[in-house]
């Protein structure tokens, strides 16, 4: 008997949407990305604007960020919406399905109650999660800016966020710090 050798899984023929707030993009989102890339037909990176956070960085930079993490990936896109609940968005561009990712417990509360709000508005779309693997599970946005400006930041942040990323945190931090390039 032959060796079993795992296969790609094939891809499921509809446009997905994932989105976030992306501020800024990490390697967890791009775990996303790339897995959802594998999975679906079409993959809608989306970024949404949250008001209840304070953003680093403007919708067009973090375009300008997925575009760069993205450009191997030639059936994703990277699209922007706000004001606007995701699924509604998932309808207005004809996506059947939405990717979410789950890192721990909060996540899944959080993640069910959204998937059956989601499921009121709409039974038609349907809600996909996937689990990162667990050197990515304690990555966020969040903790990517609370490292930015501690003594030895740089080197710590590098880990956990694409290259493209790194040097717009990078460019970012000396904005914010008042420092011009020569």
């Amino acid at each position: 008997m032959g060796k079993a050798v795992a296969s790609e899984p094939k891809a499921i023929d509809c446009t997905c949407v994932y989105a976030g707030s992306f501020d800024p993009p990490t390697l967890g989102h791009y775990y996303m990305i790339r897995e959802g890339a594998k999975r679906f037909r079409r993959l809608v990176v989306a970024i949404g604007s949250n008001s209840n956070k304070e953003s680093l960085f403007t919708t067009e930079e973090k375009r300008r960020m997925l575009v760069g993490i993205t450009k191997g990936l030639p059936n994703v896109s990277v699209a922007s919406y706000e004001n606007m609940f995701l699924v509604k968005f998932a309808e207005k561009i004809g996506a059947g399905c939405i990717l979410r990712g789950i890192r721990n417990e909060d996540d899944y509360r959080y993640e069910r109650s959204m998937r059956q709000t989601n499921e009121d508005m709409n039974k038609d779309i349907t809600a996909f999660f996937l689990m990162p693997p667990n050197y990515l599970t304690d990555i966020s946005s969040s903790t990517i800016k609370g490292f930015i400006g501690v003594k030895g930041w740089e080197d710590e942040v590098k880990k956990y966020v694409p290259p493209e990323v790194y040097e717009e945190l990078l460019a970012k931090a000396k904005l914010i710090r008042g420092e011009t390039s020569d």
